[in-house]
């Protein structure tokens, strides 16, 4: 297996006049769950953007430097954004449901790239909502509103209708900040389980749960990349003083 899926090298990202990354080199590898930490506009939510191009929706946005997915630049001119973006689901710290039963949220990306066909739609359905240990709770309710269920619901939901268009890589903005502990809980369990499947990068602001749920933690401040390792390393040992201060609440 290849020991690196995603890598950037000098990458700097200005909105106008303003630069948010600063010459970030990063390295993450394939099956394993990369934490972002930082304070609050300190990059974090940028970078995770930058992985699937959000930031071309942006106006004024410049990206120099290089970012490579699976050995092809996706900044290069040819790529297929739209391709792209199927192979990097992204879930979004509010889960933003449209207003559909549970069953069209989920089959809603695969009909858009054409396929009706209702066996692989429900095979489809019910293989995500199991990935997200869903599928118990809402198996005999699929024709409900998907905003009939509860917040911690809503984003396993959110989830399941990110897999049902099989990524290779699932990034996670905050997927658990508006969320109970119960449901933080679940959310937790099902980012250990799809790590066996997907490459996962989340952003984060709770320093307990990157230090329970990523295997390595990236710590930016103001745009750069202070320090990259293990997180065991990161929360334990940290090389930098200024990561030591903020895992340990002295600042941030």
């Amino acid at each position: 297996m290849k020991e690196i899926k995603i890598f950037t090298r000098n990458l700097n990202l200005y909105y106008g006049g303003k630069q948010a990354l600063k010459d970030i080199t990063l390295d993450i590898p394939p099956n394993k769950v990369t934490a972002l930490i930082g304070p609050s506009g300190c990059g974090k939510s940028t970078f995770l953007r930058v992985l699937n191009r959000m930031n071309d929706l942006i106006d004024h946005v410049r990206i120099e430097g290089e970012v490579v997915i699976d050995d092809v630049n996706i900044y290069d001119r040819q790529i297929d954004v739209v391709n792209l973006r199927k192979r990097i689901g992204m879930v979004f710290q509010k889960s933003n449901l449209f207003p559909k039963t549970i069953y069209e949220n989920i089959v809603y990306g695969l009909k858009i790239h054409g396929i009706r066909d209702k066996k692989t739609l429900d095979e489809t359905v019910e293989r995500t909502l199991k990935q997200a240990a869903l599928w118990e709770e809402v198996c005999d309710r699929l024709n409900d509103p998907g905003l009939s269920l509860s917040g911690g619901q809503q984003q396993r939901l959110c989830i399941a209708r990110t897999l049902a268009v099989e990524p290779e890589i699932v990034l996670m903005d905050e997927p658990a900040s508006a969320l109970d502990p119960i449901s933080t809980a679940k959310i937790e369990e099902l980012i250990h389980e799809l790590k066996k499947k997907y490459t996962i990068v989340i952003v984060t602001h709770n320093m307990q749960q990157a230090a329970r749920v990523s295997d390595q933690t990236a710590f930016f401040y103001i745009g750069e990349l202070i320090e990259y390792d293990k997180t065991t390393k990161i929360f334990t040992n940290p090389s930098k003083k200024q990561t030591e201060d903020y895992v340990s609440g002295r600042f941030g």
